[in-house]
């Protein structure tokens, strides 16, 4: 474990019955890092959400949160957790400020500390400007800055947010975005989402769960720039048939994705087979390699019945 390590999950489990839920689990995270966890419906997502906060019992396993063992101490590590579920815990009633004081009474924070963490976090979730309308008249946007409000208002070096542009509109997506980055600058992040644009735009790691299992685990960074093994992007103007260019020895796969549009696999390297192709007159228009995207990562590993379930399908 690392010394920044804020986060430390250790072969998690749920099961209801005999469904396995949620099956041996295990990952980190640190200060700084905002992690992307995805899944389809079912895949066990709000599941781990509701253990890490302490929501539900695991099975088995064990969580540390900021050096506390969870199941040991849940009051105590409980106070490094900032939780924004979902359907945002609000009171329509309340003024955004009542609201936040009500949460500061809950985080048992004396008088002149609630004052100043409920100006901390209105000024960081840019909500000076209602602050003293009702809740229930906020727009979505608002009211989801308020909920994010309440999350880092005790100031804990560990959040999860659950879904938290969901209805939103374009404008208020962005401005929510740039909080989650901001705020991940100094806290760890946990962005439970099934809206693979956002966490591509926000998140620094991804982690993937599919029937209760992690099946992928790795940096952003990496997967952005990852290329399909020999897999190309070519436009051909003067295309052939598609039986010539299968009896092509320099393919070993071919996919057409458009009028003139290919998606070639070859062991040659890219300068080569960009020179082969041009060499056949065939109207060389485009070339560049194909690139693994979050979105076609995701369905290879959710829709695919072979998938590997086990360790090796870590990245």
């Amino acid at each position: 474990m690392l010394d920044n390590t804020l986060v430390s999950v250790n072969n998690l489990s749920r099961y209801y019955g005999e469904h396995i839920a949620v099956n041996r689990i295990s990952f980190e995270l640190a200060t700084g890092d905002i992690l992307g966890f995805l899944g389809p419906n079912g895949a066990g997502k709000s599941t781990t959400m509701q253990m890490l906060s302490g929501n539900l019992a695991p099975s088995a396993g064990e969580i540390i949160i900021n050096g506390i063992d969870l199941l040991e101490q849940p009051k105590a590590a409980k106070q490094s957790l900032g939780y924004l579920p979902d359907v945002p815990p609000l009171y329509n009633e309340m003024t955004v400020e009542e609201y936040l004081h009500f949460c500061a009474k809950i985080h048992r924070l004396k008088k002149t500390a609630a004052k100043h963490c409920v100006r901390q976090a209105i000024d960081a979730c840019g909500l000076g400007t209602v602050k003293q309308r009702l809740i229930g008249n906020l727009s979505k946007g608002y009211q989801q800055r308020t909920g994010i409000a309440q999350a880092i208002l005790h100031s804990p070096p560990v959040i999860i947010l659950d879904e938290p542009t969901v209805g939103l509109d374009p404008i208020q997506v962005i401005e929510i975005r740039k909080l989650i980055k901001q705020l991940g600058q100094s806290h760890g992040i946990i962005l439970c989402s099934h809206i693979l644009p956002e966490v591509q735009a926000v998140c620094n790691r991804v982690q993937i769960i599919h029937q209760g299992s992690l099946v992928y685990n790795a940096d952003m960074q990496s997967l952005i720039q990852q290329q399909d093994s020999g897999w190309f992007e070519v436009s051909l103007k003067h295309a052939p048939d598609i039986e010539t260019l299968l009896a092509w020895p320099e393919l070993t796969a071919l996919e057409k994705t458009g009028a003139c549009n290919y998606l070639l696999q070859s062991p040659l390297a890219a300068e080569i087979l960009c020179e082969k192709l041009v060499q056949q007159a065939w109207g060389l228009a485009s070339f560049c390699p194909h690139r693994q995207t979050l979105e076609q990562k995701f369905i290879e590993l959710t829709l695919n019945p072979e998938v590997s379930l086990t360790p090796d399908a870590l990245d």
